[in-house]
């Protein structure tokens, strides 16, 4: 169990910086969305932890998932609606 939630919690970080440095919105979105995927997965593992009697309670970690949950989702929808990713907003301050 414990390592699947390293491997879902850490790939949320990881989705999150290829996102970064994505090649299009679609792209961007994409990635997104696998971090979003990944959220999900770790809250089930902690889910888990936290009724498992040999495993420490994941105390904090699954309110500021949830944070982390909610700022890939509005990070998702504004990009659906043309706001800026990123990497948009990084070209725009090389060219002004």
């Amino acid at each position: 169990m414990a390592k699947q939630l390293i491997r879902s919690g850490t790939a949320i970080g990881a989705n999150v910086r290829e996102a970064q440095s994505s090649e299009s919105r679609a792209d961007f979105v994409h990635k997104c969305k696998i971090a979003a995927k990944e959220a999900e997965e770790t809250d089930y593992w902690l889910l888990l932890c936290h009724h498992a009697p040999s495993y420490e309670s994941p105390g904090e970690l699954l309110p500021r998932l949830l944070s982390i949950r909610k700022i890939l989702s509005k990070i998702i929808s504004s990009a659906r609606a043309g706001s800026p990713t990123p990497t948009e907003d990084k070209a725009h301050q090389h060219i002004g």
